[in-house]
């Protein structure tokens, strides 16, 4: 069978109303993705869009918001540890996983209680 897919555009995650600023930090300045704007016609919405490589992850916003505990986006980085640190020293939660197919990794949540997994090959 012929696949139609070809890659993914976009992650989008939920945040709850009025968070655009804790994810800008989150998203942001913590994990250093780039802010991107979001089309004129979808701005009413609320939210953000980042670009995490030529992919972008959407947060937004949901009235009846609950944080996603076990699906979730994994991003791969370089760095880990210092990321791991950088984490850390800022507040956030880390739990440890042991490493699968030569990737070392952690999980943390962003500020809205999504789980987030990062990744980095050995």
């Amino acid at each position: 069978m012929h696949s139609f897919i070809t890659g993914i555009d976009h992650v989008q995650l939920a945040a709850p109303p009025h968070s655009e600023d804790k994810a800008r930090h989150f998203y942001g300045e913590l994990l250093g993705m780039e802010e991107i704007p979001k089309p004129d016609n979808l701005k009413g919405r609320g939210g953000c869009w980042f670009r995490c490589g030529s992919q972008e992850v959407h947060i937004g916003i949901q009235a009846d918001f609950m944080p996603a505990q076990k699906a979730h986006p994994g991003f791969t980085v370089h760095a880990l540890d210092q990321l791991r640190t950088r984490l850390q020293v800022a507040g956030c939660r880390i739990t440890e996983e042991p490493p699968i197919d030569g990737r070392s990794r952690f999980f943390t949540q962003d500020p809205f209680g999504n789980r987030i997994e990062f990744l980095e090959f050995d």
